[in-house]
């Protein structure tokens, strides 16, 4: 049985951990799992454990799985989507240690597809030149991937708190991580706040995609973990560089909330966008068509759209028939199904929405923050392998990687932080409310397509949302708080970045820059407020 302690405690309750990790994704769930012989872990949860991205993951992972295809291959195809700003020695760790990653996940019980002769059954997503994304009950990768590494947690004495808010860091008087402050959500009562102390904090909280108003992220997504990192000094960096996936079901104008997602992995299977005129219009703007890297994809979509006037593409699959669709995309099937559409029949109405933020806390190859003894993966960190652009399906792979770095340097590491200073949290809250602003803000303004004028307007709107000591400290206020100081430092590197590289698109500047611009920003708390700096890329 899973240990899971402190469900609803008394506030200003404490407990002892080695190892603290918030988030129970890919990415968290390694982390917990490998760290559990160097001590005691506990892992963190905002909701349930299987309640963030990973779940929702459809097209799979991307390793040199195969033997025609090589790390070499697939570190230039990732090199290609980056648009000059990749780690490259990141980007070799992640295509280098990959494979091996993947095999130690199927020994740890997920079942990915195979072929009739057993090997494994590899596909093809945008930007790559190779069939290397190995998947899962047909479009259903992260949750079985979530099921795999969950069920081993059973056995591996990782002890788990669900329906936790992380706030803030917790710091030695020398600046060493030295655990963080909690609110714990009680059933039907006040939960408590308090503090888990330990010599190493790994983050692995997932994505921001909920500072837009449409986004394929499940509602937990809510940059805690980028907001805690800037709160506590660390470095973030490149936040401009949100990409926004393709093809999501599109649900009309004014859709809120998560957004289901159409994978990628249908168009590497031969689906084709087309307009309502059944016209392939990406053909010729890129050498792979519609399996290019998904920022030229989701381009070429509101380029059409705004040529022809409609508000949607078309993903057009009928050709697959109703035997490929129920056996290769059940989930995808279902989804648009509940919404009215059926694949197997007509096209499927898609535009391009929030997906993955390539920026994150910035790490080195072994998941070390600029703040001793605070570690970072998956979607909240920036290893340096994504540059101004993911490409599809290394997110879980990095995930996988990079938490079984941090597991070996938190071995390595001696941090042994002294007593704990009080936290230096925010000088107050957000209402819940200012949620939405905060949304309805960042899709008019930041959103796939940004221009000067747009982001000088975002930039006054957030400035104007003014935190108070008033506020109640309950989670909807910690999530407003947490989603406008992230919100604020997007905008702010959006605006500083005058050229178009990879995701981040202004209308203003189309041009790449390299003479003045292939380099990163990196956010920093500075003062009550924040600072966005230019650092020549290395």
């Amino acid at each position: 049985m899973i240990a899971r302690v402190l469900t609803a405690p008394a506030p200003g309750w404490t407990a002892d951990a080695d190892v603290v990790v918030i988030g129970s994704g890919v990415a968290g769930l390694v982390a917990a799992l490998d760290c559990r012989p160097h001590g005691r872990v506990l892992l963190v949860t905002k909701a349930l454990l299987d309640a963030g991205s990973t779940r929702w993951a459809q097209g799979g992972v991307a390793a040199a799985l195969d033997p025609a295809d090589t790390p070499d291959d697939h570190l230039a195809d990732t090199l290609t989507a980056g648009v000059g700003l990749c780690d490259e020695a990141a980007v070799r760790a992640l295509v280098t240690d990959g494979p091996a990653a993947v095999r130690r996940l199927i020994a740890r019980g997920a079942e990915f597809d195979r072929d009739p002769g057993g090997d494994l059954s590899l596909t093809r997503e945008g930007g790559h030149h190779r069939r290397r994304i190995a998947h899962a009950g047909g479009d259903a990768t992260g949750a079985e991937i979530s099921r795999a590494l969950r069920a081993a947690l059973k056995d591996a004495g990782v002890e788990v708190i669900e329906h936790a808010l992380v706030l803030d860091l917790l710091r030695d008087a020398a600046g060493r991580a030295a655990g963080v402050t909690l609110h714990v959500m009680g059933e039907g009562r006040p939960g408590g706040v308090g503090a888990v102390r330990a010599r190493a904090v790994v983050l692995a909280t997932g994505g921001l995609g909920q500072v837009f108003a449409a986004t394929t992220n499940p509602e937990v997504s809510t940059g805690d973990g980028v907001a805690l990192a800037l709160r506590a000094g660390a470095a973030v960096t490149d936040l401009e560089f949100v990409q926004f996936h393709p093809t999501v079901l599109w649900l009309g104008p004014g859709a809120r909330g998560r957004q289901p997602l159409v994978s990628e992995a249908v168009r590497g299977e031969g689906a084709h966008l087309v307009d309502r005129s059944g016209t392939r219009f990406m053909t010729g703007r890129h050498e792979l068509g519609e399996l290019a890297p998904r920022d030229v994809v989701a381009k070429g979509i509101m380029s059409r759209m705004s040529e022809t006037g409609e508000p949607c593409m078309l993903l057009d699959a009928r050709h697959f028939g109703a035997e490929l669709w129920e056996r290769r995309f059940p989930t995808i099937l279902a989804a648009c199904r509940f919404h009215g559409i059926d694949p197997v029949t007509e096209p499927i109405p898609v535009a391009p929405g929030a997906h993955y933020a390539s920026g994150g806390v910035r790490t080195d190859l072994h998941g070390r923050t600029s703040v001793p003894g605070l570690y970072a993966c998956g979607e909240v960190a920036c290893t340096g392998v994504h540059g101004a652009n993911r490409l599809a399906s290394n997110s879980l792979l990095e995930g996988l990687v990079f938490a079984e770095r941090i597991a070996a340097a938190v071995a390595a590491d001696r941090n042994d932080p002294g007593p704990a200073v009080p936290a230096d949290g925010p000088a107050g809250l957000l209402p819940g409310a200012a949620r939405e602003a905060v949304q309805r803000t960042m899709s008019a303004h930041v959103g796939v397509l940004r221009d000067a004028a747009g982001l000088d307007r975002a930039a006054a709107d957030l400035a104007a949302l003014v935190p108070s000591a008033d506020v109640a400290p309950d989670v909807a206020a910690w999530e407003a708080t947490n989603l406008h100081t992230v919100a604020s430092a997007v905008a702010a590197a959006a605006r500083r970045r005058t050229e178009t590289r990879g995701s981040h698109w202004r209308a203003d500047r189309p041009d790449r820059d390299d003479a003045a611009w292939r380099g990163h920003l990196v956010t920093r708390r500075a003062g009550t407020g924040l600072a966005t700096v230019y650092e020549e890329h290395r």
